[in-house]
């Protein structure tokens, strides 16, 4: 017997609890990959300033290009290598800060006094901007502040005639070059427990967008807002988030008890039921209380199907030793005491055997041992039938051709066509249509009839002789091992029982037909 090498391994139960535990988890380990949304929302919110400050960018250039010639000045010249090519029909920006990067900074520098005040021209471009900038921010929400080519603030809510050149991307800006920035901010209420799970609350996106014209600088549209937050949502939907959670539990619950139902229980119900067979206790035979599946009951049905052959095949090894014991014992005994008789003969002084009697000995002895050639010879018939081979076939009429070769009388006669092929080596075939022919010569058969026909996937042969009739007391017992009626004759018990065994063995079968004449078989061939 293979026995599996002793190591850990887990049980179903483990495995499944595992399985479930990690459905009911997956929700709450999907918050901590809300970073990657958060990086998502600071990009779309970029993106969103990037569009409003091109707008504005565009009428401030507008407002500077009127002024020109009334001699409004330029800041700094644009490098050559931060100029669009000409041939450029767009220029796209594109939103590149990232949460994951060395993007995020302290919170913006305050505004400092300017070190020279706003020229009166760009003041007025200010004034002219700012009930568009009003305007906007009440549907954008964001905070605007548009500053002159030096960074001093000429319009917004507030810090209006302070400087912001200091700040890193203003200055960038004031160069021609644009640039955001990520910056820490201090909200005004304690954010909910469940942001701590996110970097991206109290952040800040910061927009630079440089006003450029003929190549130079006309000023900054500075922009700010806060990016959205999942986490903002699922704080102020809580309640749905924990109904939503519940049902995920009550889901996982469900699976756990649909799984249990239909697997675990019948698999450790078999489990324990092979268990019990394996002890020889009849109990194990009792159906499952719940199969669970289709699948699982098909395995339950071909597990008893197996178990309950091997029981019957031990029980009929334990029958067959009992049987074969008791008829050995009797030509055995025989043996020995004849021999006994005649040693005991042949040592004394005077003869106590006449010839006779020791002839008659040597007889019995001869005959005893013949029967158990016999028998022997029966026994090697019965374990090749109980080891037969499924994929051998042969052809009915051949295997009958050689019956009539075997046996002068009973005549063997085919009423019928026998040109069949049958799943059975000519072999094996043979030897069962023999012991069927040597027992109707023994019950005084003169003639054996075969007569065959298609049934479906099987073959039926039907066998008949005109010999002496079985008695109804025997008829149940015709195919038990070491049953015979004509032991005094030779007849070992074991003929029929051969055969059945044989025919079962091929997935075949043998049946007594009632008839009033002889006896008549019905055997059912599998058809190669």
């Amino acid at each position: 017997m293979i026995v599996p090498r002793r190591k850990w391994r887990p049980s179903l139960r483990q495995i499944l609890f595992g399985v479930l535990t990690l459905v009911a988890t997956l929700p709450l380990v999907g918050l901590f990959f809300f970073r990657i949304y958060d990086n998502q929302l600071i990009r779309q919110t970029q993106a969103e300033l990037i569009a409003q400050s091109r707008v504005l960018a565009a009428l401030y250039a507008e407002e500077v290009t009127k002024r020109l010639d009334a001699g409004i000045p330029l800041g700094a010249e644009i490098p050559p290598e931060l100029r669009p090519d000409p041939p450029d029909a767009v220029t796209p920006i594109r939103p590149l800060l990232d949460l994951a990067a060395d993007d995020l900074f302290v919170r913006r520098p305050d505004a400092r006094p300017a070190p020279q005040v706003a020229d009166p021209a760009y003041v007025a471009v200010g004034a002219r901007l700012m009930p568009i900038l009003l305007e906007t921010q009440k549907v954008t929400l964001a905070g605007f502040r548009i500053l002159d080519p030096r960074g001093v603030v000429i319009a917004g809510r507030d810090e209006v005639g302070q400087s912001l050149a200091h700040i890193d991307e203003v200055a960038a800006a004031l160069q021609g070059q644009y640039k955001a920035a990520l910056r820490i901010r201090m909200p005004d209420k304690a954010p909910p427990p469940i942001y701590s799970l996110s970097r991206g609350v109290g952040v800040h996106v910061f927009s630079a967008m440089p006003v450029v014209v003929d190549n130079h600088v006309a000023g900054v549209i500075y922009t700010s807002r806060t990016p959205r937050n999942i986490f903002e949502h699922l704080y102020q939907e809580r309640g749905k988030f924990i109904a939503a959670g519940s049902a995920v539990a009550l889901t996982t619950l469900l699976i756990g008890f649909i799984v249990a139902r239909t697997i675990t229980h019948p698999m450790r119900e078999l489990v324990e039921r092979a268990g019990r067979i394996g002890r020889g206790d009849p109990e194990g035979f009792r159906p499952l209380a719940h199969y669970g599946t289709r699948d699982f009951a098909e395995l339950s049905k071909h597990f008893f199907a197996m178990a309950g052959q091997l029981a019957r095949r031990s029980d009929h090894i334990a029958s067959f030793s009992a049987h074969l014991t008791h008829e050995l014992k009797s030509p055995l005994t025989s043996i020995k005491g004849a021999a006994e008789l005649l040693l005991d003969s042949v040592g004394s002084p005077s003869d106590t055997l006449t010839r006779a009697e020791q002839e008659k000995f040597l007889s019995n002895i001869l005959g005893d041992a013949e029967r158990l050639e016999v028998m022997t010879q029966r026994l090697r018939e019965l374990a090749r039938a109980e080891i037969a081979s499924q994929n051998e076939r042969a052809n009915l009429a051949a295997v009958t051709a050689k019956l009539r070769e075997r046996f002068a009388l009973p005549n063997v006669v085919t009423p019928g066509s026998l040109d069949h092929a049958i799943a059975m080596s000519a072999e094996t075939a043979s030897i069962v249509l023999t012991h069927l022919a040597d027992n109707a010569r023994r019950h005084q058969a003169r003639t054996i009839f075969l007569e065959a026909h298609q049934d479906v996937d099987m073959l039926v042969l039907e066998v008949s002789n005109d010999g002496e009739p079985i008695s109804p007391r025997n008829r149940e017992r015709i195919f038990d091992a070491f049953f015979t009626t004509r032991r005094d004759s030779g007849g070992t018990g074991m003929g029929l029982a051969i055969v059945r065994t044989i025919m079962t063995s091929h997935r075949g079968s043998i049946a007594l037909r009632p008839t009033e004449h002889g006896a008549a078989f019905t055997l059912r061939f599998p058809n190669a």
